[in-house]
């Protein structure tokens, strides 16, 4: 993402930017690799279409920041390519092979930044961690149980009904409109049941943390203020002293 050779300084956006590339990689891997139902190849081809434009606003974002457009480009045209959405036309040829290799670059070059920046702020690094592992659970239990729940009498039927499922039950908010009725999706409702209480004790943790360091860094001003009246008085005085 960055056009510098130093390690960059990422924003939340930016850190979801780079989850959702990698995200996107393994979206492909599983239309690849397993067979899926329609609506579940509907569903994945839905929340392509929206990351892509995600990554097309970001492209442009960063274009139009950027202070030398050219250097930009040197790695920036992979980010524009690889942000094209997979449209069915285009799931043959050469051109959707380009593609997935260029998301292939995207997703390696994000992974090397992503943990760069986790590793360099803690705090802030547990906050991204769990919104984006929030992101990817919705995502991918949405995809496991619209392809699992394909029974007749199934009230997950279509890629609207998996996303709000998978959205109320990892925010523990449960409204039973919607609920899995065979085994494999109630462990799947399970996993993200606990998941959901553990990322948004975290992420509690988190906003209490925040303020506290908010406070912390006011106190640290005060003290730093009166360090310095203290030391203008000392000087004051010795003047004071040393007159004649």
């Amino acid at each position: 993402m960055s056009e510098s050779t130093s390690a960059p300084k990422l924003t939340l956006f930016q850190c979801v930017i780079l989850v959702l590339s990698i995200y996107v990689l393994a979206a492909l891997f599983i239309q690849t690799v397993f067979p899926l139902s329609p609506e579940t190849n509907q569903l994945i081809d839905r929340i392509d279409f929206v990351i892509c434009l995600i990554f097309i606003y970001d492209f442009f974002l960063r274009f139009y920041r950027a202070q030398s457009k050219a250097s930009f480009l040197k790695w920036g045209w992979i980010d524009l390519i690889s942000s094209i959405p997979m449209f069915d036309f285009m799931r043959w040829g050469r051109l959707v092979r380009v593609i997935r290799i260029l998301r292939i670059l995207r997703a390696f070059r994000s992974t090397k930044l992503l943990l760069g920046h986790l590793f360099r702020n803690r705090a802030r690094g547990t906050f991204a961690t769990v919104a984006m592992i929030s992101i990817v659970m919705v995502i991918f239990s949405s995809i496991a149980i619209l392809n699992l729940e394909d029974q007749p009498e199934s009230n997950i039927k279509t890629p609207s009904d998996a996303l709000w499922w998978s959205f109320v039950t990892i925010t523990t908010v449960g409204y039973g409109d919607k609920f899995p009725i065979t085994n494999e999706g109630r462990i799947i409702a399970a996993v993200l049941m606990t998941a959901g209480v553990g990322l948004f004790g975290t992420f509690t943790g988190f906003v209490a943390s925040f303020f506290m360091e908010v406070e912390q860094q006011k106190e640290e001003s005060q003290i730093q203020e009166l360090i310095e009246e203290v030391r203008l008085l000392r000087e004051k005085i010795e003047r004071l002293e040393n007159k004649p």
